[in-house]
């Protein structure tokens, strides 16, 4: 899959520059710093090291995370239904609010790749997204459509052995993005590095590459499950179902807000 790359860009054709994303990066910076003080970075202290943090972890996400069947039965799970990781035990959450947990699950994440992939299409992405949108408009766009995305997941689930096991990522909301920006830049141009050229940087259209990665996203859900693994959702599985329902719902909600202004600038380029 290609892996996309900025592509720096200043002022275009002598009109003023582009304000700037204040919200992407306040989204990046809050799921960086929410990550790094959390357990699964493993630098903060308070959650120990070893088997100690791995158990911290797995209380952690259980608490924040967004839960399928918490969310369809608008109630914590009880002690039973719980699943307990090897070696760890997990307590009930009696406080938690189902409701709240889809928008804390957005700012959780598994480990360093898991946070430093989402971000980076983010960064890449998100800009020309709020250009378009004003930056409130982004951030309700964002939470709107993360959220919606995670409870299509949990209806999808419903009836699943699944529905009990933690979801976290914000793939939703940043998979939404990607869906805007191919609705408001189809032919913008996306620099890539292409494993399979020995990381050549190629330029290929936007509707291509974002094209291409959504045709994956289905094919993932198509042929190998709802968590692409071909087995109920386990810890470490990918929830594609998520990815696809973002997407499309953040291509249709960007359509549906109008066609593209002319007095705006757009990029010539994305990375």
């Amino acid at each position: 899959m290609a892996i996309p790359v900025l592509d720096h860009t200043g002022a275009r054709d002598g009109r003023a520059a582009v304000p700037a994303p204040v919200v992407t990066y306040a989204l990046i910076a809050l799921n960086t710093l929410v990550f790094l003080l959390g357990p699964a970075a493993g630098l903060n202290p308070v959650y120990g090291t070893g088997q100690a943090r791995v158990c911290a972890e797995q209380r952690f996400e259980q608490r924040w995370g967004a839960v399928p069947a918490e969310l369809l039965e608008h109630r914590p799970l009880a002690a039973g239904r719980i699943v307990q990781p090897p070696g760890c035990e997990v307590g009930p959450t009696p406080g938690k609010s189902p409701a709240l947990s889809v928008l804390s699950s957005l700012f959780l994440h598994a480990g360093w790749l898991h946070l430093l992939g989402n971000m980076l299409f983010l960064y890449v992405f998100g800009a020309g997204v709020e250009e378009r949108l004003g930056r409130v408009r982004f951030l309700v766009f964002y939470l709107a459509v993360g959220t919606l995305a995670t409870y299509g997941y949990a209806l999808a689930q419903a009836h699943s052995v699944g529905s009990d096991r933690v979801l976290i990522g914000a793939s939703g909301a940043i998979a939404a993005v990607l869906g805007g920006y191919l609705q408001l830049y189809p032919k913008a141009r996306v620099t890539t590095l292409v494993p399979l050229l020995l990381f050549l940087p190629l330029r290929f259209p936007a509707w291509l590459v974002l094209g291409l990665w959504f045709a994956l996203q289905w094919w993932s859900v198509r042929s190998t499950g709802l968590d692409g693994s071909g087995q109920p959702p386990g810890p470490g599985s990918v929830a594609y179902l998520v990815h696809v329902i973002g997407f499309s719902a953040g291509f249709l909600l960007t359509w549906a807000a109008g066609p593209r202004s002319p007095g705006r600038p757009r990029p010539h380029r994305a990375g």
